[in-house]
């Protein structure tokens, strides 16, 4: 397993990517009055775990939101499965592309409940953030105690000095 660094390094990510793109390549083929039924939710539902997936991903300091995004693009997965097994029943789809792509989708399923169920590994976050040379301090506070409330105004005086007892 290599560091992940971006939600684009995820096995998970990079496995619905591809499974997004092959649905939408082949819902190229169907039939026009499927254009705002089974094409539109298929393609919606299948990129929809791509998305929930970067989402969980910019919230995992907050383990709840992490998996509450990995359980939603998890839902979104079995909604594609069900459209997949519509693509299959309405002849739009070859069994052996329904056997396929149901396999990948249950392949990212799994690495999805796993992520779940193992979310305090994913969610550590290092205290400092480093940048080429420069440190960020990451905070529970809006503010700092040693960061002043009040900036310059237009006029070049500091703020804080309408303020100050004289």
């Amino acid at each position: 397993m290599g560091l992940v660094k971006h939600f684009r390094d995820l096995r998970v990510y990079r496995t619905a990517f591809d499974a997004a793109m092959q649905i939408f390549e082949l819902s190229k083929k169907w039939p026009s009055e499927e254009r705002y039924s089974l094409t539109d939710q298929i393609r919606r539902s299948s990129r929809s775990v791509c998305e929930q997936i970067a989402e969980a991903w910019r919230k995992r300091r907050y383990p709840a939101h992490f998996r509450s995004k990995l359980t939603d693009a998890d839902s979104e997965a079995a909604e594609t499965q069900s459209w997949l097994e519509f693509a299959l029943r309405c002849g739009y789809i070859t069994k052996d592309q329904f056997v396929s792509l149901d396999a990948v989708y249950e392949s990212i399923n799994g690495g999805l409940v796993r992520m779940i169920d193992q979310s305090e590994q994913w969610c550590v976050f290092q205290p400092k953030v480093e940048e080429e040379g420069c440190d960020y301090l990451l905070s529970e506070q809006l503010t700092h105690s040693d960061t002043p409330a009040l900036t310059n105004t237009p006029d070049g005086s500091r703020a804080e000095d309408d303020f100050t007892d004289e």
